[in-house]
């Protein structure tokens, strides 16, 4: 016989989990919210905005180059649908190159595809959404998804049109196969230009209370290539680095360079003032000895610095093609040396050989 009194259970409401926007990576806290956010992909947008009226959907397929805004669009144009509170229950968002599987195709995409949408949810910030009656699938990196996996989902999607949206983000189209392209509307997102990069920076640090010059602005779009996402986790970890000291200190462009594991503008510069190159020296300061003497005290600095020869390189490539006073003969003479010592760095080569193998031969051909 039990002399304690059972008491009565009582179940808690589940915590709602709330990020503090403080601790937010800024790539996501700025992602944008609706698809007129997103920069410099005017004819998608266009296109897109279309499809809020009309609510008729296509099966799409996202493609280009690393942060241009492919996933952020999808999930943007996925709110503007259908709500926060129906976003829950009407997308599905599966990145394929973790899950890339057919058994990933035919059990969790299947599962989700063939289910009929749950009716729609009152909108708690008080908007209407056109919520449409179908769901849709996200595929994010769908390009390292297995051809068996893609030959699955091309019977899926035909099966399930009618509740069920697919839209595909890749880097590379022509790792879709044929049959799955053909069933998607195709849109092309571009390499950011740089005023785009540069009004979408600024932005962020006017938000964020930071003052950065726009000499910073054009080290973080150059050490980015095009890549938003990757320019804007720069900035922050710009500033991270900047409000470590009390007070703090200014954001440089050598700070962004260092972050991003570029080598410096002016270490390149010396570099090819070595090999023959003329590069104005208010830039670099006194001009390093010429010739094969000063070539390989240049090569053995680098490689004492630790920079990589690749990246090296990579510089050293874009300066020589871009430079105003070598000619097209000087130009394609370089390439090629670039190319074959790209080739060998690929195969495991020595990296400070190489390095010294490619200014002897720049410091030949410019000579």
């Amino acid at each position: 016989m039990s002399f304690f009194k059972p008491q009565a259970q009582t179940t808690k409401a589940p915590l709602k989990h709330v990020v503090d926007p403080e601790l937010q990576p800024w790539v996501e806290k700025y992602r944008p919210k609706t698809i007129d956010d997103v920069s410099a992909q005017e004819h998608t947008v266009a296109v897109l905005r279309k499809t809020l009226t009309s609510t008729n959907l296509p099966h799409m397929l996202f493609y280009g180059p690393p942060g241009t805004g492919k996933t952020s669009t999808i999930l943007a144009l996925s709110r503007q649908l259908f709500g926060p509170e129906n976003f829950r229950n009407r997308v599905l968002e599966l990145n394929a190159s973790d899950e890339r599987g057919i058994s990933i195709v035919r059990e969790k995409i299947k599962n989700f595809a063939r289910q009929t949408p749950r009716a729609q949810t009152i909108s708690s910030d008080g908007k209407e959404y056109p919520c449409p009656p179908y769901k849709i699938v996200i595929l994010d990196e769908a390009d390292s998804m297995t051809q068996d996996a893609q030959g699955a989902l091309r019977r899926i999607m035909e099966t399930y049109a009618r509740i069920t949206r697919f839209c595909l983000v890749c880097n590379y189209v022509t790792r879709i196969i044929e049959p799955l392209a053909s069933r998607c509307s195709k849109f092309r997102f571009t390499s950011l230009d740089n005023q785009s990069s540069s009004n979408r920076l600024m932005h962020i640090a006017t938000s964020e209370h930071i003052t950065v010059d726009p000499s910073v602005v054009e080290a973080l779009i150059r050490a980015s290539s095009g890549d938003l996402r990757r320019a804007i986790t720069y900035l922050q970890s710009a500033s991270r680095l900047s409000s470590s000291t009390s007070p703090p200190t200014p954001i440089t462009p050598r700070d962004v360079q260092e972050i991003a594991g570029v080598v410096p503008d002016d270490i390149i510069n010396n570099f090819a003032t070595v090999l023959g190159i003329d590069i104005d020296q208010a830039m670099t300061g006194t001009a390093p000895k010429p010739g094969f003497t000063g070539i390989i005290s240049a090569v053995k600095e680098i490689i004492r610095e630790g920079y990589s020869a690749s990246q090296v390189l990579s510089q050293l490539h874009d300066l020589v093609v871009l430079h105003p006073t070598l000619n097209a003969k000087q130009k394609s003479q370089c390439g090629l040396v670039f190319a074959e010592a790209d080739k060998a760095l690929c195969d495991g080569a020595d990296e400070e050989l190489w390095i010294l193998e490619v200014g002897l031969r720049v410091n030949k051909a410019v000579s």
